[in-house]
């Protein structure tokens, strides 16, 4: 246990560090399908090398992924005391759909696509889905968002748009059209007031 909490030398570090940058080029590009030995290849580093930092591509997987949920958390943390709850709510949407379109990494991890997620991930991914919650609650409270959803609703139809925008059926589509059409959904309906006019 002593051995796995030191901090490890700096050519170890080096090593680690670029693994974990080939491979998050390779899941984006490619998802899963890219085996281990080319993400070694590609590093300029032995199989061994890649094997000592991360034993199975779950490992390598889960490092990468929880890399870029942690960033798109504090994304959604920095936004949580907009003066504009509708607009970050939306900011942060568009952050995650712009991340996924390009990336097939992050849709493998949201849809579930057959890994083994470690805690660490999962925790991650609850705490992305906890303030994308909060950021939810305080755009209905302002009236920005319909109130008839929940975190739970909004969570399926953005994983429907990332897995929508990944099939190979639809590489016509616009991601910034395609999240215009759902940020329209989204929106609450105009208040009228009782002479027929918007508030």
């Amino acid at each position: 246990m002593e051995a796995e909490n030191r901090p490890l030398r700096a050519d170890a570090r080096r090593n680690r560090d670029r693994l974990l940058q080939v491979a998050r080029q390779a899941f984006a590009r490619e998802g899963l399908s890219v085996p281990l030995d080319e993400i070694a290849r590609r590093a300029g580093v032995g199989p061994g090398t890649l094997y000592r930092h991360f034993p199975t591509k779950e490992a390598l997987f889960e490092a990468v992924v929880h890399e870029r949920l942690r960033m798109l958390v504090d994304r959604a943390r920095s936004l949580n005391s907009s003066d504009d709850p509708g607009a970050a709510l939306f900011t942060v949407i568009g952050s995650v759909v712009a991340d996924a379109a390009e990336k097939a990494d992050i849709v493998d991890a949201l849809a579930g696509a057959g890994v083994e997620v470690r805690t660490a991930v999962a925790s991650t991914a609850a705490d992305l889905r906890r303030e994308i919650g909060r950021l939810l609650a305080r755009a209905q409270d302002g009236g920005a968002v319909r109130d008839d959803i929940g975190t739970a609703d909004l969570m399926a139809v953005m994983s429907g748009v990332l897995l929508a925008l990944r099939h190979p059926g639809n590489d016509g589509a616009d991601p910034q059209r395609t999240l215009a059409i759902l940020f329209d959904g989204l929106r609450a309906a105009p208040r009228v007031d009782p002479e027929g006019g918007p508030c």
